[in-house]
């Protein structure tokens, strides 16, 4: 199966969003989608860019994307990567295609002199975190996300 992996472009915006919504059924988290299509079309293309993305098409249909956003190390002093999520619709997936995403986002943070790439994986998804490592990632047992929820989250 050929496919194609490029930027996002403001077209995409639905799919991605179906996507997210996806991406949420497969982790058993849909009652916390609580954002719209709207909202991510205005922070990809927005006055004020907060986010990117890429996406994955086979025959001009999106089958999958990753979404990321720069984060910056203190102990490196140099900017990076944050890939917020990376996901695959099921019947796409074992095709090269989410290896083809995080190859192409490992060269962007390459060629914009990011001093790393980061993400999180839940802990009960194996197949994702055995797919990290055959990719040459690092899973820090040692760290754990922490996080406050301000007045417009669920």
């Amino acid at each position: 199966m050929s496919y194609e992996i490029r930027a996002a472009r403001e077209k995409d915006v639905e799919s991605i969003f179906e996507l997210i919504q996806a991406l949420a059924e497969y982790e058993k988290l849909t009652h916390l989608v609580t954002g719209s299509a709207d909202s991510l079309r205005e922070h990809l293309f927005g006055d004020r860019k907060f986010i990117e993305a890429l996406v994955a098409e086979v025959d001009d249909k999106v089958v999958g994307f990753a979404l990321f956003f720069p984060n910056y190390s203190t102990f490196l002093t140099k900017p990076g990567i944050y890939l917020e999520d990376l996901f695959v619709l099921r019947q796409y997936r074992r095709q090269g295609i989410g290896k083809g995403l995080l190859s192409y986002l490992i060269n962007l943070a390459l060629e914009r002199g990011a001093g790393r790439l980061e993400w999180s994986v839940l802990n009960w998804n194996r197949s994702a975190i055995d797919f990290y490592k055959s990719m040459g990632a690092d899973v820090l047992e040692e760290w754990r996300i922490c996080r406050i929820l301000t007045d417009n989250e669920q």
